[in-house]
């Protein structure tokens, strides 16, 4: 059942690459549309977490921003499927703006590890591709459940000749020493760690809990950190690729500061552009003590 269900997986990425780009966009945002109107895990958990997170707004602003929250999500799932399926030069194509290049170059010039940070906004696949283009970084990622699906990541992810490490003991590891001899690396800093493995630190009008894997690697100045983002143009043409050093607070040998600065840097990047958050993701799910869970 499995292997059907990841052949049935794969057999759609591959037909949504075939498509023309406005009308992948386009059914992105049909999806999108569905999971606002039909009720739906991921609208609920969507809500919830604007609702947490935005405490400010109103429910006819929250209501706004989860269509267009869930319209994104749909847009990003679609859009991805071309990432995993095209050659990556094809991909890079839709890369019309890069700001703040010169911060990667300057630290890929250092003679330390580098680690490109980034979150679940935009469009992180296009995002893979640039950053390999650029070196050849070990790109740590969470495998997909269905291993159809993970076999194709794994092959689609590496076609610019970087590796890819999966969130193993192996895995980070890899990452560990690849980093510590000098080498680049691509981690994702927003998914929510095992409680052991991070600290909760403030996000967004609430407390997350966040990983202390990727301070703790600059930690003392071991390594170069740099942010990097794929934004989805308001025209829908392709993308701007942003890119920025990492605050000296990350740097911090006290592990909340550090942590607290990086999830800082994420914040302000959602809060610009909120509907290209991946916002369906139960990313709030382990909660401080006495604190009621939202799922």
């Amino acid at each position: 059942m499995e292997k059907f269900k990841g052949a049935l997986v794969v057999g759609f990425l591959r037909l949504f690459a075939l498509l023309p780009w406005r009308v992948v966009q386009a059914l992105g945002g049909m999806i999108g549309w569905l999971m606002w109107k039909l009720p739906n895990g991921s609208r609920e958990v969507t809500r919830i977490n604007l609702s947490k997170c935005f405490p400010e707004l109103d429910e006819a602003a929250i209501d706004q921003l989860l269509r267009e929250a869930l319209s994104g999500i749909g847009k990003t799932l679609t859009e991805s499927a071309c990432a995993w399926i095209w050659p990556a030069q094809k991909s890079l194509g839709l890369i019309r703006e890069v700001e703040g290049l010169e911060v990667l170059q300057q630290a890929l010039a250092s003679g330390k590890g580098v680690v490109g940070i980034t979150s679940h906004l935009g469009n992180w696949e296009v995002l893979n591709h640039f950053y390999c283009n650029q070196c050849k970084p070990i790109i740590f990622y969470r495998p997909p459940k269905l291993k159809a699906v993970d076999d194709l990541l794994r092959q689609q992810r590496v076609q610019m000749g970087n590796r890819v490490a999966a969130s193993t003991k192996e895995g980070i590891l890899s990452v560990i020493k690849e980093v510590r001899k000098g080498g680049a690396v691509g981690i994702p800093a927003d998914p929510e760690p095992s409680l052991s493995s991070g600290v909760f630190v403030p996000f967004l009008g609430t407390l997350a809990l966040t990983s202390k894997f990727v301070p703790g690697m600059l930690a003392g100045g071991k390594a170069q950190g740099v942010f990097l983002h794929a934004l989805r143009l308001p025209d829908g043409s392709g993308y701007k690729v942003i890119l920025e050093a990492a605050p000296e607070a990350m740097y911090s040998t006290d592990v909340e500061e550090g942590v607290a600065a990086m999830s800082a840097v994420i914040e302000r990047y959602v809060r610009a552009y909120p509907s290209q958050y991946m916002w369906s993701m139960k990313r709030f799910k382990k909660r401080p003590e006495g604190e009621a869970r939202w799922y």
